[in-house]
């Protein structure tokens, strides 16, 4: 009987595991959204409701109720979110990405309410560390640091509990639990000592992984991507025509990143490949590279031009495009990055000459400045030799193109108005298009100028580079690719192979190579909602190709060095500030002890007055509270009530000061009569008609009569 009582009341666990681990799971979730609500990423709403629905939870765990919901009610409020969804994306969020987060927190407090069996904390765990895990991707903060080390302390806390449950269900034989004196103390004590220790190993383990074994690029897409279109829009022979070959493509090529910044305020041009030899169908680079020297801290030194009001910093992450070619903002100063050495060639174009080292990442510090216009105008044409040599070169054309130059220009007498007015001239009189001529023409220039009247950048580039050459003014063409769309998701500007773009940049003394754009602009960029969508896939996109494919040594020491150099900051802050404090407190007791010394007697007055508004601070209450009765019942009138227990507790006071104390059984008429004096006996009895009539009937005209009641009490009894 005994045994089979036994079996009965035993159970897989004892009662303070389920407890705690009950609490350890609301804790995770806890900590998961609130990580996830500090950057600032979720709307106010989200926020109010989620956090309503936890502190509703965590109230029903403090008092140990269950508040699990009905299946009926799980798939009520379910199909009731699904057409909530709709409207949602539709008309509140209008925005993918805001209507999904909203569902995935509806889930998430819509499981915490029906939780019942593990695959749900298995849910809740997963939702929690997905939390965290986007939190990662909006913040780097210390805050951020400090949440996720809380949130590991409390996930190493669950799983053990899990286990635990896990090892106990699965257990073949179940031992009687009771609830014993300290067993739920004595779970928790060796919780609190086993979770902090195994976050202490985790993180030196992680730490020890992170920061000191050896990390290398392999770079395995970069080398092994075969050559292509757009690889030989940017070597150093480029047809007419390849650029719009690349243009066909939405392919992206590589993210920027520049610093301050977060609303996409730059329109950049990015420069690959400078050409300068026209053969009339083909452009071409005849310069030699050589080595750019390094600085001391590594950076490749590329030009000493520098203004101090055009210099930005950005960060590029190429994708894998078989291309030597740095894609740059004009002038580039220094450049960073995992290259053994790069090369740098006459016309000031960028390569990697090491193939075993592929181009995927690099930052750039670049000069954009560009002179005014009435500096350029001024510029004259006293030119250098080797330009003069290299670029007025013009191959065999059309007759026309020069009378042409020379007709949209002929009213202006400085180099810099003819060149707006040519590049005016391309934009405003032909049309842009994508679409390749429909056969090959031996001269290309003299079709597009004159016959086709459309196409693509190129066409707009080399006929204006042509005509400057005509006119004796040194020009180029530039290939490569104009600022993208800009993903506020990640800070970065998104280049794709649509953007591939043809310029002229053309030769001023003193000043030069200024940038001109003839080609019209393309037709603007509308976003769809997958198009908003898309940047958050480019965002994941990106995100794993610079912190998983491309993390190496490079970025291990710009890390470690940015961890050190920030500890030591904030350690020197903390050092600064607790000086300064010690400092001021010093001077400050000195100044104090001065003028004491010198004023004793009007310090004496002050630390009076001092003490006096501080005695007059803790009594305000009582002080007020005496004012306020005292005006009560100096008009009991207004407020009869109140009065008649003012003046009836002031009786009481009386006659018990005079030896006739009321007991605390005692009714008020009861009091009345045990009184021997007749006198007193009958003006108390008066008082009592007066104040309850006033108590309890709340008439004015018997609480006004309740002061002079009192007077004949006192007077009564005095004999």
């Amino acid at each position: 009987m005994s045994a089979s009582a036994t079996v009965r009341t035993s159970s897989p666990l004892p009662p303070a595991i389920d407890r705690f681990f009950e609490l350890a799971l609301y804790l995770l979730v806890l900590a998961g959204f609130g990580t996830l609500a500090s950057t600032g990423g979720l709307d106010f709403p989200s926020v109010a409701l989620v956090t309503l629905a936890l502190l509703v939870r965590g109230y029903f765990l403090l008092v140990r109720q269950s508040a699990i919901m009905s299946s009926r009610w799980v798939t009520t409020l379910t199909i009731a979110y699904v057409a909530f969804y709709l409207v949602d994306y539709f008309v509140l969020s209008q925005s993918f990405l805001s209507s999904t987060v909203h569902l995935v927190l509806f889930v998430l407090v819509l499981r915490l309410f029906s939780l019942r069996r593990d695959r749900d904390a298995y849910f809740l765990g997963v939702i929690s560390f997905l939390m965290v895990l986007a939190a990662a991707m909006l913040t780097v903060d210390t805050t951020f640091l400090l949440a996720f080390f809380g949130f590991l302390l409390i996930a190493v806390v669950t799983v053990i509990l899990m286990e635990v449950r896990q090892a106990a269900t699965k257990a073949s034989v179940h031992p009687a639990w009771g609830i014993r004196a300290g067993e739920t103390r004595q779970v928790g004590i060796s919780l609190a000592a086993t979770a902090p220790l195994m976050v202490v190993l985790i993180s030196l383990g992680a730490t020890i992984i992170f920061f000191l074994l050896p990390r290398i690029s392999s770079g395995f897409l970069s080398g092994y991507t075969p050559t292509s279109a757009i690889a030989t829009g940017f070597s150093d022979h480029v047809e007419l025509g390849r650029i719009g070959e690349i243009q066909q493509s939405s392919a992206i090529v590589m993210h920027i990143r520049i610093d301050n910044d977060s609303g996409g305020n730059y329109d950049l041009k990015w420069r690959g490949v400078t050409l300068s030899v026209f053969d009339g169908n083909t452009w071409s680079n005849p310069h030699d590279a050589h080595l750019a020297p390094r600085s001391p801290d590594g950076a490749f030194l590329l030009s000493s031009v520098h203004h101090s009001t055009g210099t930005i910093h950005y960060r590029v992450l190429m994708e894998p495009l078989g291309s030597g070619v740095f894609f740059l903002a004009p002038v580039p100063l220094t450049l960073q990055g995992n290259y053994r050495f790069i090369a740098v060639d006459g016309s000031g174009q960028v390569i990697d000459p090491d193939p075993g080292h592929p181009i995927t990442t690099y930052e750039v510090t670049s000069d954009i400045f560009r002179p005014s216009t009435s500096q350029l105008r001024a510029a004259g044409g006293d030119y250098p030799p080797r330009v003069l040599l290299e670029y007025l070169q013009v191959p065999k054309i059309d007759p026309r193109i020069p009378q042409l130059a020379e007709q949209i220009t002929d009213k202006y007498s400085n180099n810099y108005d003819k060149a707006i007015a040519l590049e005016w001239y391309l934009r405003t009189n032909f049309g842009y298009t994508l679409q390749l001529p429909p056969r090959h023409h031996s001269d290309p220039l003299g079709y597009f100028l004159f016959e086709r009247k459309q196409g693509h950048c190129e066409y707009f580039a080399s006929a204006m580079a042509v005509m400057l050459r005509t006119l004796h003014i040194p020009s180029r063409v530039v290939n490569g690719f104009r600022t993208g769309e800009f993903n506020d998701v990640t800070g970065q500007y998104l280049v794709r192979a649509s953007n591939a773009h043809s310029w002229v940049e053309a030769y001023f003394p003193g000043y030069g190579w200024i940038t001109f754009d003839p080609t019209p602009a393309a037709p603007a960029y509308t976003r769809s909602s997958w198009g908003r969508i898309g940047l958050y896939l480019d965002a994941m996109s990106s995100f794993w190709r610079e912190w998983i494919v491309n993390y190496d040594t490079t970025h291990q020491a710009v890390l470690g060095r940015n961890v050190a150099r920030d500890a030591l900051s904030r350690f020197f802050g903390l050092q600064d500030w607790a000086r300064g404090e010690y400092n001021s407190l010093l001077s400050g007791a000195r100044n104090a002890q001065r003028n004491i010394s010198d004023a004793p007697e009007r310090w004496g007055f002050g630390t009076l007055l001092v003490i006096a508004l501080l005695a007059l601070a803790a009594n305000v209450r009582r002080i007020w509270r005496a004012i306020r009765t005292h005006r009560i019942a100096t008009h009991p009138e207004k407020a009869p009530v109140t009065a008649a227990s003012i003046w009836y507790e002031r009786t009481l006071k009386l006659l018990a000061r005079r030896g006739h104390r009321k007991e605390p059984a005692q009714t008020p008429a009861e009091f009345v009569t045990s009184l021997s004096n007749e006198s007193l006996q009958k003006s108390v009895r008066t008082l009592t008609d007066h104040y309850e009539r006033a108590r309890f009937g709340e008439s004015s005209e018997d609480a006004a009569k309740l002061p002079e009641m009192y007077k004949e009490v006192s007077n009564a009894s005095k004999n």
